[in-house]
């Protein structure tokens, strides 16, 4: 497992390796076949806790704690999990640290998108072994998916609905026999006890790829909602900036959480097409804006408040990058933005110095 410093973003299972190996002390529980820890284990190192040796356990994911332990409860069973949400939900994130905690590898994923072919999600072959040797199993380059099957372990399926829909469907005999027939050597790769798949989509995709009924049967769905309130949004990115912060290394303060209620605040509102106190209704958005994009405009902001100013975080530092944020479309978001600026965030109290920042941006 590599320990060096310098890799710009370490691998679930590198980074909070501690914490894995904290909980591999204290859990007695009964665990699956190949599996790294139990269950309860696996949820607590998503969700957080502290443990009876008082190694603190940060949470992964902040939000209904019933959605992780179905997620981990099917992982258990023969059902594949599928995580669908809207962009920014954390679906990637909890994938990687579902597999971190489970298989101890995150690493073995297929990323999903229009060229996606069988052979990523299946096997290819290696043609100059193939042409000096013959068609033999040494001549076959497996896939994440083969590999997870053969050490049992999970292999994770990034955006599923982009992958074209009879290559989706090579994972049917996958997830239903639990083999990968190799047919062109009469052969099969059949999946080890602690074998399972978690795939990922994006609710926002619907009809791009749709998944045959016949898939949808070997998935257990889990949607992964929204934040509910403004307050868990803002617990969710200030935990995220911070740990951002000091992987990049980031000079300056960490920023005030009065700074980051104001950006999710936007974003909520914007997002929701009403404010905060349901007094003015307003046009929505085309971008997503969800906690991801507000980790991003802070992080962003941190950059510059840290390298171009006097290291605080302010208004001016979130501009930019907020309104880049909130104007995909250069026509129609940018009237939301304006009407936004001049019907909500000039007549806050205390937020002038970011009305001023955002039209500067604009203008």
């Amino acid at each position: 497992m590599s320990t060096n410093d310098s890799i710009l973003r370490q691998h679930a299972e590198e980074q909070y390796a501690h914490e894995l190996e904290a909980l591999v002390a204290v859990d007695t529980r009964q665990r699956p076949p190949r599996w790294k820890l139990s269950p309860w284990a696996v949820a607590t190192y998503l969700l957080g806790g502290t443990l009876d040796n008082g190694v603190v356990i940060a949470p992964k994911y902040i939000g209904n704690a019933r959605v992780i332990e179905i997620a981990v409860a099917t992982l258990a069973t023969d059902r594949a999990l599928l995580l669908l949400g809207v962009p920014g939900t954390a679906k990637s994130w909890v994938s990687e640290h579902l597999s971190a905690a489970i298989s101890g590898d995150s690493t073995l994923i297929v990323q999903g998108t229009a060229g996606t072919s069988e052979e990523t999600v299946r096997y290819g072959w290696n043609y100059a072994h193939l042409l000096s040797k013959g068609p033999s199993m040494d001549a076959v380059v497996p896939s994440p998916i083969m590999r997870a099957m053969r050490e049992g372990k999970i292999g994770r399926v990034e955006e599923l609905t982009r992958i074209p829909t009879e290559v989706q469907d090579s994972l049917i005999t996958i997830l239903s026999e639990k083999s990968l027939p190799i047919s062109e050597l009469n052969e099969e790769v059949q999946a080890q006890k602690g074998f399972n798949i978690i795939a990922t989509a994006n609710d926002r995709d619907r009809g791009v790829n749709e998944l045959s009924s016949a898939l949808k049967r070997r998935f257990n769905t889990v949607v992964l909602p929204l934040p509910r309130t403004a307050d868990e949004e803002v617990n969710i990115v200030a935990t995220r900036v911070a740990s951002l912060g000091r992987a990049l290394e980031l000079p300056g303060e960490i920023p005030a959480l009065e700074e980051i209620r104001r950006v999710v605040t936007i974003f909520r509102e914007l997002r929701d097409g009403v404010t905060a106190d349901g007094k003015t209704k307003l046009k929505n958005s085309s971008g997503s804006l969800s906690a991801a994009e507000a980790i991003s405009v802070i992080a962003n902001g941190m950059s510059l408040a840290a390298h171009f100013g006097d290291g605080t975080l302010r208004g001016a530092d979130i501009a930019a990058s907020m309104v880049g944020a909130i104007v995909k479309d250069p026509v129609q978001d940018k009237i939301v933005m304006l009407e936004y600026l001049e019907t909500v965030v000039k007549e806050r109290e205390g937020w002038k110095d970011l009305y001023r920042a955002c039209r500067d941006v604009m203008h």
